[in-house]
């Protein structure tokens, strides 16, 4: 029998084990993935980075793919030296835009060991182990939400597909309901209305692309003067477009301002109204974990749907979303997927994480905040969210005490939104562009109503007011 296995090119012989046998090679390349992981997770003094033009990246990293490869010392090299510098540092204490990351050093960690050891987060047959360990985080969380003892679900990548996942369950369980309601009467089912969801004018960006994705309608409703929904503004929604309205979204900390939405009267209309309480939580729900925040958040217990992304304020790695139902069989029964090889998985009672969102695939990406959860204990998470809150209220204060700025709300979370009075957008840009440039912050600009503005969004607990002072000072 002929073994001379020729490359594809035929050039010379091919061994077709050698990506993934046990060699010197493969022991070689493993240390130096580990020995760079071990620095970047220690440093102290990563900087900030930026962003390179695309010219600059291909002069600078040349062609790495070909077919003999170029090596993994040299791979790694050009990671470290070219790649990673030309992308923004976003657990970086004065990284501010957006909404950042800052993973604990325990999360990051264990996110190596999550990818080394090959888990399949999809199903209780596959993966029972990790899963327990993920279920365990989403009924603290529920606890902590005010849910009930039964509540559950899932890992997903993001806060896009949480809500998009908890809106396609909310329509499904509208439909069940007609079904009943018709099989009750004994009456043909009824023509399914032109599905709306009721949210703030306010709302996140991934409650209207959801609506896209769903082809249902989306019915905007304008908060208050101080940015918040209120269940009298969502009462004459629901009044207007009747049964057609399947689900209410209230914000739990919205990204542009931290606002959390009056969520203790929108819920209170449940008692009057049929409908599905969704809670976009992404950023801002966390702040529930500090009592210097929780009252404002009453009322979300009676959700029937919560979505909080723990890459944000939770102190995990990229990327993950918990999305929590009131009751998962309702999640359940929209997204489990039906084939006869997926029959030995979907014919049990077994809880496996696929049957809960819109995926099927999944690495357990809720294993890293389980490890620093359970290496820190709640309380530290407690005190690393209270410290962001009180950051935000001492940097406002500041920022009202000087002449010539303006803070544009009192922040409620740890977003702190101002004006540089009489700036214009322009301004704004090319002192962004100098931040960034000098390696001292990275602050965009943002507006609001057409007025042109910056922010700080703070959920690093290494964030310190004397660096944020700094930032204040460069607007001088």
């Amino acid at each position: 029998m002929n073994t001379d296995h020729r490359s594809a090119t035929g050039s010379a012989p091919a061994d077709p084990t050698r990506m993934h046998a046990f060699t010197d090679e493969t022991e070689a390349i493993v240390d130096l993935v580990l020995d760079y992981s071990r620095r970047r997770m220690l440093s102290e003094d990563t900087p900030l980075d930026k962003p390179f033009s695309p010219a600059e990246l291909n002069r600078l990293a040349g062609r790495t793919i070909d077919e003999q490869g170029i090596g993994a010392r040299r791979a790694l090299a050009i990671f470290e030296h070219v790649l990673a510098p030309a992308c923004i540092t976003t657990d970086h204490p004065q990284y501010l835009s957006f909404i950042p990351i800052a993973p604990t050093n325990a999360a990051s960690a264990f996110d190596l060991v999550v990818s080394a050891s090959a888990i399949y987060g999809g199903s209780w047959l596959e993966g029972s182990g990790a899963v327990h360990a993920e279920n365990e985080v989403l009924r603290w969380l529920a606890n902590e939400f005010g849910l009930p003892a039964g509540a559950g679900g899932v890992f997903v990548q993001g806060g896009t597909l949480g809500n998009l996942s908890a809106l396609v369950a909310a329509r499904e369980s509208a439909r069940a309901r007609l079904a009943e309601a018709a099989a009750e009467s004994g009456d043909p089912v009824a023509p399914a209305p032109r599905w709306k969801v009721v949210c703030s004018a306010e709302a996140h960006s991934s409650i209207a692309s959801a609506a896209r994705v769903m082809d249902v309608d989306i019915v905007k409703v304008a908060p208050g003067p101080d940015g918040q929904l209120r269940g009298d503004a969502v009462r004459e929604a629901l009044e207007e477009h009747g049964a057609s309205v399947f689900a209410v979204v209230a914000t739990g900390g919205s990204t542009n301002f931290g606002i959390v939405d009056d969520v203790a009267s929108i819920a209170a209309l449940k008692d009057e109204y049929d409908f599905w309480l969704h809670i976009d939580g992404a950023y801002g729900l966390a702040a529930m974990l500090s009592p210097l925040a929780r009252d404002r958040f009453e009322g979300v217990g009676r959700a029937d749907s919560v979505i909080v992304d723990p890459h944000k304020w939770l102190f995990a790695p990229f990327d993950a979303c918990a999305l929590i139902y009131r009751d998962p069989n309702r999640g359940r029964a929209a997204h489990t997927q039906h084939a006869e090889y997926l029959d030995t998985l979907t014919e049990t009672t077994e809880w496996s994480p696929s049957d809960y969102a819109i995926h099927l695939t999944r690495r357990p990406r809720g294993l890293p905040m389980w490890f620093s959860l359970a290496t820190y204990g709640g309380a530290a998470y407690r005190e690393a969210i209270g410290s962001s809150l009180q950051l935000a209220q001492d940097i406002a204060a500041e920022i009202r005490r000087r002449p010539g700025f303006t803070l544009v709300r009192d922040p409620q979370l740890s977003v702190v939104v101002f004006e540089r009075d009489g700036w214009t957008r322009e301004q704004y840009a090319a002192w962004s562009a100098k931040l960034l440039d000098d390696q001292l912050a990275f602050v965009t600009p943002s507006s609001h109503l057409g007025r042109p503005n910056t922010r700080f969004a703070i959920v690093n607990p290494l964030t310190t007011f004397e660096q944020l002072v700094g930032i204040l000072d460069t607007m001088e």
